[in-house]
């Protein structure tokens, strides 16, 4: 069997209601053939929407058969023993043009329990934001159901809204329960569990052009939204030049920022997981075992988890979101 090396994928484009055009000029995606592209899957594992390889010998495979036959070796042996053949990490780029729908995701025992599936707690990375963009991250007060119920349905839940804004380089970790929306004139990376279960609460009054509201689960958010005020809707994305500084830690993903301007060792020997690359800014070359592959802007990577040793060489400065599930 032929050894594993650094996996790239071909992108599967959303077309969505608020998207925009910045994932084909942003991040060279000049092959969306969408109008409206709102997101571009970069890896993933949801059903019916499995990443397919576009570089090497496994060329054309998608991410799950890839899983069957090398199990362990790609994904490290507690994640195979814990989610299978099923990629745990979604992985996508966002470009909101509009307001995206006040949402919430269920936790994992709800989502079990009503859908058979993962829950979905999610990280946002601002790649780009226009002059005053924001976002909502939660509540600026804590709430009753009823008092949520009754400013949902009067039309003045935006006063009990936690709005933030949105600059380049801000991390915002959305656990699940966590009310969320996101603002026009953002673009993101967005890591975030094997899951596209969404509740959707509210859509600012939006219809297609067949004159039709999206569906709202008013009902079955309920039981999944978190109605407690948090201090920390906004974490620290402070860049240390040529370190890995983590910048969210949950029991789903681990998920760290690299800034280099010079060679840069990843030693993975001890961690029992595959590793995720998102070049977020500039180019870098992928130095491993048997190769090396050139990585620029808007590509995503998957490190098979028995590549335990890689060197990072910028092309031109470089920084690199790198991703993981710790056990």
């Amino acid at each position: 069997m032929n050894s594993l090396y650094p996996l790239k994928f071909n992108p599967i484009f959303k077309e969505k209601i608020w998207g925009g055009q910045k994932i084909k000029t942003l991040f060279n995606k000049k092959f969306s053939p969408l109008p409206n592209c709102g997101e571009s899957w970069e890896i993933s594992g949801v059903e019916e929407n499995i990443s397919v390889v576009s570089n090497g010998f496994l060329k054309g495979n998608n991410l799950e058969e890839i899983a069957e036959i090398y199990m362990c070796d790609l994904l490290g042996e507690k994640n195979y023993e814990k989610y299978g053949t099923q990629f745990p990490i979604l992985v996508k780029l966002i470009d909101s043009n509009d307001w995206l729908s006040l949402q919430v995701h269920p936790n994992d025992d709800l989502a079990m329990k009503r859908h058979k599936q993962n829950g979905k707690s999610e990280m946002w990375y601002i790649l780009h934001a226009e002059k005053n963009a924001q976002l909502i991250s939660g509540f600026n007060k804590e709430l009753s159901e009823k008092t949520y119920l009754e400013k949902l349905n009067n039309g003045s839940l935006s006063e009990v809204l936690n709005y933030e804004k949105a600059v380049k380089g801000d991390v915002f970790y959305m656990p699940a329960g966590r009310i969320h929306a996101l603002g026009p004139g953002i673009c993101l990376a967005e890591i975030q569990q094997t899951s596209d279960v969404t509740y959707r609460i509210h859509d600012w009054g939006r219809v297609d052009d067949k004159g039709n509201s999206r569906e709202l689960h008013t009902e079955q958010s309920l039981e999944a939204i978190d109605f407690k005020r948090y201090d920390d809707y906004k974490l620290n994305g402070t860049k240390v030049l040529n370190q890995s500084t983590n910048m969210v830690k949950s029991p789903h993903f681990t998920s760290n920022i690299i800034a280099i301007d010079k060679p840069y060792v990843c030693d993975y020997y001890s961690l029992d997981s595959f590793v995720i690359y998102v070049c977020t800014e500039g180019k870098f070359k992928l130095i491993y075992e048997n190769g090396e592959e050139s990585v620029q802007m808007g590509e995503t990577v998957l490190i098979p988890a028995t590549l335990s040793e890689l060197k990072l060489i910028p092309e031109e400065k470089a920084t690199i979101l790198e991703v993981f599930i710790e056990s």
